[in-house]
């Protein structure tokens, strides 16, 4: 599949090559924040206070929000007392988050610029999906974090109940790309976001590819029905082989 472009790379294909997706992520920045509270109905920041209680970080804890766009899920992150630095590969999206008071790094999710172990917990919310190998990117994000630290996961994926699983991709083909138009400033890119969300490998599979990719203990809690799933995860204290 190929991409659309309007004046420049306006979205990115289901191959998602990085320099297509961190442009395409940098043509929407300026309103992204606004468009995810809109498309999502508000459900945005419960997704988020969510994914913070999950990591059950606090007071000295050092946390990496990978894929933290605009930072505002770092902030949120934050309000725990842990440190927290937000990364990302699109500078235009951190660039529209630098009034955020939270350190920032670019960063390629496949080749972390952090030494080993340098984390007690790493997250990545609604990113993973955008990685081009998401499995090299989680053993990333277990180098990084120290044995027995933690993972979470936040991402779409697919509703538990059949009937509303058929109006929600209804939804996300039909009614997503039309209020896009209205609030974003590239509506087209959000013809990428569900698109890659159809694509996405349910709970169950990606848990799988979590465990696979060297972690322990991994489990799945539905947020929405299942729109959205918190997949949460350990990293082994020792080099022997990890269960899920």
């Amino acid at each position: 599949m190929t991409t659309g472009t309007v004046g420049g790379v306006s979205r990115a294909s289901l191959e998602k090559n990085p320099h297509e997706v961190a442009s395409m992520f940098d043509a929407v920045a300026r309103r992204y924040d606004l468009t995810n509270t809109v498309l999502s109905l508000g459900q945005d920041r419960f997704w988020r206070r969510q994914t913070r209680a999950a990591l059950g970080i606090g007071p000295g804890d050092k946390v990496l929000d990978l894929a933290a766009g605009t930072a505002v899920s770092t902030v949120e992150l934050a309000t725990s007392g842990a440190w927290c630095v937000a990364a990302d590969f699109s500078v235009g999206m951190l660039a529209a988050g630098a009034s955020r008071p939270v350190p920032k790094v670019g960063a390629d999710a496949t080749r972390l610029p952090f030494a080993d172990g340098v984390f007690d917990a790493v997250t990545i919310s609604f990113g993973l999906r955008n990685v081009v190998d998401h499995v090299a990117g989680l053993r990333e994000m277990a180098r990084v974090t120290r044995p027995g630290g933690r993972l979470v996961v936040c991402e779409f994926s697919t509703p538990t109940n059949g009937a509303f699983a058929t109006l929600y991709k209804e939804y996300l083909m039909q009614a997503l790309p039309r209020m896009a138009t209205a609030v974003s400033s590239n509506p087209d890119a959000y013809v990428y976001l569900a698109e890659s969300i159809r694509a996405w490998p349910d709970q169950a599979e990606l848990a799988r590819r979590i465990g696979e990719a060297g972690w322990s203990q991994v489990k799945w809690r539905n947020l929405t029905g299942g729109i959205v799933a918190l997949h949460a995860a350990t990293k082994p204290s020792s080099s022997g082989p990890s269960s899920s």
